[in-house]
């Protein structure tokens, strides 16, 4: 049976690397999170422009990620206007569960719990507020929704919830395994 594929997405602050830290955790060994912050940023030292190289890239990596059977996570800011082609043909041409989590935060938010961020230093408010683009969902309805309101404990739980993943098949690779 495939390993599933869930996609996190949204502003910068709002909670979508810790989320994917969470899962892994709880998960164990043997989950992949392709974090678009490091292909763009750190691998490629890459500006976040249309057609960038980044994008194939995170595409290239997720899909020979489950190829092998790993359950894979993809996270980022990753706007629709230069993303959003690209997610949408990941999530439809993956064979196994597919998801995808639009983290919907208001600025205000997003910039306090950024100031939480050991790294908060790197960028500053007015980076954020270039950055933001409210209510950024794929089109289609692919996304699923969270809100303000919904604490990191409990997105953690209802995507584990929502995505069985930790009900998921193990790698086979003993490299992967606990």
């Amino acid at each position: 049976m495939p390993s599933p594929l869930i996609v996190l997405r949204g502003p910068s602050g709002s909670g979508k690397s810790r989320t994917a830290t969470a899962l892994r955790e709880r998960y164990g060994r043997g989950l992949a999170i392709v974090r678009q912050d490091v292909v763009r940023r750190e691998i490629l030292r890459e500006r976040d422009l249309a057609g960038a190289v980044n994008i194939e890239l995170v595409d290239s990596m997720a899909r020979h990620i489950l190829a092998q059977g790993v359950p894979c996570v993809v996270e980022g800011i990753m706007h629709t206007e230069r993303y959003g082609a690209m997610l949408d043909a990941l999530l439809a041409d993956h064979a196994g569960a597919a998801y995808s989590y639009y983290f919907d935060i208001p600025f205000d938010v997003t910039v306090e719990r950024h100031f939480t961020k050991p790294n908060h230093g790197d960028w500053s408010v007015e980076d954020m507020r270039g950055w933001y683009a409210a209510d950024d969902v794929l089109a289609g309805g692919t996304d699923r929704v969270i809100g303000p309101e919904s604490t990191e404990r409990d997105t953690v739980e209802r995507i584990l919830a929502e995505t069985g993943l930790l009900d998921a098949a193990r790698p086979l690779q003993p490299s992967l395994s606990d």
